[in-house]
């Protein structure tokens, strides 16, 4: 069994038009199977600085040590975040950054993602961080709120190409359940 195949049953209650003798509304309930997902809302953001936090070690040594200049620094990081992110999640299936966040990485099968695959993974995370622009409008009554622009990072499309997932520490176990219980 794979995590892209497990299901999550929902009870969904949609309100009827009709009423019973108390004068409460009578519900219908349907159940669905919807798609499990392992990961958690806002994940984006904490995915990004997890990055960023990968990366400053790499951008002190260069600049701080070797006294490079702050954007050759970046640059110099950027493959050092890939080599490292790579080793760190084939070994350890997180990396120092996605620790503080208590993120780990499992793939389809739930298991920490191989050499090849995390390496796959790390390359292809340079491709998340194009911006996705969106025009926002505020509900009518968020009078404080302002129509514009958001832009948004799409931090899923390394782990849609290779099968993996980024789950929170606390919830592998549950995860981990439900493959073993499906088999």
């Amino acid at each position: 069994m794979k995590i892209s195949e497990l299901k999550e049953k929902r009870i969904i209650r949609r309100p009827t038009r009709s009423f019973d003798e108390s004068g409460n509304r009578i519900y219908n309930e349907f159940e669905y199977d919807f798609p499990y997902t392992p990961t958690h809302k806002g994940n984006e953001t904490e995915r990004f600085f997890a990055k960023v936090i990968d990366m400053i070690p790499f951008f002190m040594i260069f600049v701080f040590i070797f006294h490079l200049p702050v954007i050759l620094g970046i640059i110099l990081s950027i493959p050092c975040v890939i080599i490292s992110g790579t080793l760190c999640e084939w070994y350890f299936g997180t990396t120092l950054g996605k620790k503080i966040f208590k993120l780990t990485i499992l793939d389809d099968y739930g298991n920490q993602p191989g050499f090849i695959k995390s390496l796959v993974r790390n390359i292809l995370c340079l491709a998340n961080f194009c911006p996705i622009f969106t025009d926002y409008t505020p509900p009518p009554s968020h009078t404080w709120e302002t129509q514009g622009t958001q832009m948004n990072f799409s931090m899923h499309l390394n782990n849609n190409i290779c099968k993996t997932h980024i789950v929170k520490e606390n919830k592998v176990k549950e995860v981990r359940d439900m493959l073993l219980q499906k088999k």
